[in-house]
């Protein structure tokens, strides 16, 4: 077996973390800092936190859930306008993923934001990021590419480089200690999904499943807590822990089927990622299975199963999602029976799902999401 492991930036980890902030951006060899991140944690007092350790910061606060290509011009031209600094991403995932696009959209103008991803030759390196993630779920301070909402063509696009992998990440759980029951869950059920696909996935190596083992392992046992306490510090470390391991999994292997649907669903109507995910992760799994059985086994171990089958994981995850409080379908979320041939569409079309251990037809992706529609 022959692979290659890219270097992940330095990691601060653990409670009170966020005061290393300054000496971070210092790191990167930029005097200033540009802090991109959304309302709520404007309104949450995150930001003010951010901004009492770097009082000249420039700030856009305007990033949305499932952040537009439209949002990341805007952001790019008042990152230019505020001159050369270090980008300091602040929030969740879409706020992590914005800042990637940003970063290097602020470096290259002229370009059209939709060409800001690898295989765009010639691109100045993006500004140096700091990152800051305020939940357990993307994972997305360890790698260097974000998922954006390319508006015109309604479809999720993959934007970053090399050179946005974030320089130094601060996870400081107590920065997660004010996100809500259901947001906290839908996040977790994301860092789950990355671990397991990324332990089916058709890019895994041994590096990548050390990785996701470990993740899938902290987030099935601390997530319930956290659900159930939003205030329990060792739940909510364990689970920010877990959530960067599972980044750290699938910046390696690579992702699959759940992601591409999910996206697909996210670009129609909107809904949350972790919930578009938990809306079609039983399916998928069953789908897999033929495949995956071996996998299955290992995951059934990390779950606390023994050595079960692949049926048996399957219902336990099932079961997990419904304990968490997220369990849902594609028509919950405004999926219509209509809406499943272009969903299966841009689905198949998105470069996750090439990863998948068991790739679908159209049609029969088709099927399947017929059917996610009418579970329960």
């Amino acid at each position: 077996m022959t692979f290659t492991i890219a270097p992940v930036g330095l990691v601060h980890c653990g409670e009170g973390s966020l005061g290393e902030l300054p000496a971070a951006v210092a790191t990167t060899g930029k005097t200033r800092a540009f802090v991109v991140t959304d309302p709520g944690i404007r309104t949450a007092g995150i930001l003010d936190e951010v901004l009492a350790l770097l009082p000249s910061a420039g700030v856009f606060a305007e990033v949305e859930p499932n952040p537009s290509t439209t949002t990341i011009e805007r952001a790019a031209r008042a990152a230019r306008s505020y001159g050369d600094a270090a980008v300091v991403a602040v929030g969740g995932g879409s706020s992590l993923d914005a800042a990637k696009a940003v970063a290097l959209a602020a470096a290259n103008p002229g370009v059209d934001v939709t060409d800001l991803d690898y295989r765009k030759e010639g691109l100045r390196p993006g500004l140096p990021i700091v990152a800051v993630p305020t939940t357990a779920g993307t994972g997305a301070e360890s790698n260097g590419f974000g998922v954006i909402e390319d508006t015109a063509a309604a479809c999720k696009i993959y934007l970053g480089n090399a050179s946005t992998q974030p320089v130094i990440s601060i996870l400081d759980p107590a920065l997660t200690i004010g996100l809500p029951p259901r947001a906290t869950a839908a996040t977790g059920v994301d860092a789950l999904v990355h671990g397991i696909e990324s332990l089916t996935s058709r890019g895994r190596n041994p590096v990548s499943e050390a990785y996701a083992h470990h993740a899938v392992k902290l987030v099935f046992r601390w997530l319930p807590h956290a659900v159930k306490d939003g205030t329990d510090l060792e739940a909510r470390g364990q689970l920010l822990l877990g959530s960067h391991l599972a980044g750290r999994a699938l910046g390696i292997s690579g992702l699959g089927l759940v992601h591409g649907i999910a996206h697909a669903i996210t670009a129609r109507t909107g809904a949350a990622h972790g919930l578009a995910l938990a809306s079609v992760l039983g399916a998928v799994l069953e789908f897999n299975l033929q495949t995956c059985a071996e996998q299955y086994a290992d995951i059934a171990l990390d779950l606390g199963l023994g050595r079960a089958d692949g049926r048996a994981m399957i219902e336990a995850v099932r079961e997990f999602v419904d304990q968490v409080g997220v369990r849902t379908t594609p028509a919950e979320l405004g999926c219509t029976p209509a809406m499943a041939g272009d969903l299966a569409r841009v689905a198949l079309a998105d470069p996750v799902t090439a990863n998948t251990p068991r790739l679908p037809s159209q049609a029969e992706l088709r099927t399947l999401i017929t059917a996610s529609l009418k579970e329960s």
